[in-house]
């Protein structure tokens, strides 16, 4: 990773947390979440993702158009889901049938 794209993510983190704490809304809850005698103490954590877009483009170059996009679902996107223990509808039939190869 670039010190130039470092920067870019910092700024963006930068760029989120100002985006909170100018928020008149969040501000507004808070301060109604004090009144009733409690003390607030927000964490938030944001992650970021990202994806070379040559790369991907080669990548779904290599694995074939077919095996690349399934529906409006990319590779990415499934395995992505798949971490987080989601399962889309029709992919349980497709990995079972992968399994029998």
């Amino acid at each position: 990773m670039t010190s130039r794209l470092r920067e870019l993510i910092q700024q963006l983190g930068e760029a989120i947390h100002e985006s909170v704490v100018e928020s008149d809304q969040i501000a507004g809850v808070v301060q109604d979440i004090r009144k009733h005698g409690f003390d607030v103490l927000l964490m938030l954590e944001a992650t970021i993702g990202l994806n070379e877009v040559v790369a991907r483009d080669t990548e779904e170059t290599e694995a074939g158009a077919d095996e690349a996009v399934v529906g409006p679902f990319t590779q990415h996107d499934r395995d992505f889901l798949k971490s987080l223990r989601i399962s889309v509808e029709g992919e349980a039939e497709n990995a079972s049938d992968s399994d029998t190869d």
